[in-house]
């Protein structure tokens, strides 16, 4: 019971944050392109409740920032008026989840304040709107590439555990031989060959591809383990010997045996492959600007100027750390669940 509350409320919690990483248009306040050359590394805005004259409100409000005399890129709130955060507010023209125009966004402030939950870049555009518009990338990328390796790691196990012989001795070769690859520069020499000047579509599908295709091995070996297991129970031995198919074998009675490993798999291999697509991204690899992926927002960190002076450029890795210790907690979860049903 412990552990189906744990996956319930990891689940939840991965819900939540999928929702609103789906729905970035609608929560993120700006369009993530958009600069504002004035607020160059802008600090995270302060939500205020008292003002400067010690009087509460109950609405939340935030004062607008300006440049302090003398300096670069240091800020101060001109406290002489206020800016209520208001909710359900209009502002730029997005689609909810790609599909739906819409023009209305959760909160942000009437000009000619701004409002910045997570501060500013170089650019001026808003962290937090990147970081919303950039998860979409890096979480698309994670689980899609999640499916294909769990598809290949399906057929191949299956396959090569229910056939036997020669089909599974090649296929065992050449699982063994993708668990003794370094798969992350394997990873890195792979997309190093592929073209860099492609449009942004082009390169999240190769990146898709490349990295779906890498870690199918050790999902099929385990695919492979229960499918030898299944195959020698006695209700397929009963079913054989009444003239079922092999296709009804292995769908009705082999298949089901594999879903509770491949859900813990996928709860595994998904922070990997989002980490994956992060690293590339990072490295230059991957997306580039002007699309925002949590990479190539990390990115930012290798000028040593921003790495110790803006903190709040770390906000990219903070979201990744959340989402990867939430299907990790899954994964443990689902684990454990099996192993106390055995």
């Amino acid at each position: 019971m412990r552990n189906a509350q744990r996956i319930l409320a990891a689940l939840a919690v991965l819900g939540a944050l999928h929702l609103v990483i789906l729905l970035a248009g609608f929560v993120a306040p700006y369009d993530p392109a958009a600069q504002n050359r004035d607020f160059p590394f802008a600090p995270p805005t302060r939500i205020h409740f008292v003002d400067a004259y010690g009087r509460a409100h109950l609405r939340p409000f935030i004062y607008s920032l300006s440049v302090r005399s003398d300096t670069v890129n240091e800020y101060e709130e001109a406290r002489d008026k206020s800016y209520p955060v208001r909710f359900f507010i209009q502002g730029p023209a997005y689609k909810l989840a790609g599909l739906l125009p819409l023009h209305v966004h959760l909160f942000g402030v009437e000009g000619p304040a701004q409002i910045f939950l997570a501060g500013t870049d170089g650019y001026g555009r808003d962290q937090f709107s990147r970081i919303l518009y950039g998860g979409q990338i890096s979480l698309a990328a994670g689980l899609l590439a999640t499916g294909i390796s769990l598809l290949l790691g399906l057929v191949v196990g299956c396959v090569s555990g229910f056939y036997g012989r020669w089909i599974d001795e090649s296929a065992m070769r050449l699982v063994e031989l993708f668990l003794v690859l370094p798969w992350l520069y394997f990873l890195l020499a792979v997309r190093s060959f592929l073209p860099l000047n492609i449009s942004p579509t082009q390169t999240f599908l190769l990146l898709v591809a490349v990295i779906g295709t890498i870690g199918w091995a050790r999902p099929a070996r385990l695919v492979r383990g229960i499918v030898l297991s299944a195959k020698g129970r006695k209700y397929v031995i009963a079913s054989r010997g009444f003239g079922a198919s092999e296709y009804y074998i292995l769908r009705r009675h082999v298949l089901p045996h594999t879903y509770g490993v491949l859900l813990t798999q996928a709860a595994l291999l998904v922070p990997q492959y989002v980490v994956a697509e992060v690293t590339l991204s990072f490295l230059g690899l991957g997306l580039s600007e002007p699309a925002p992926s949590w990479g190539n927002l990390l990115a930012n960190l290798q000028q040593y100027n921003v790495l110790i002076s803006y903190w709040w450029m770390f906000a990219p890795a903070l979201a990744l750390v959340i989402v990867s210790l939430g299907y990790l907690q899954l994964a443990n979860a689902v684990h454990e669940l099996q192993s106390g049903s055995i």
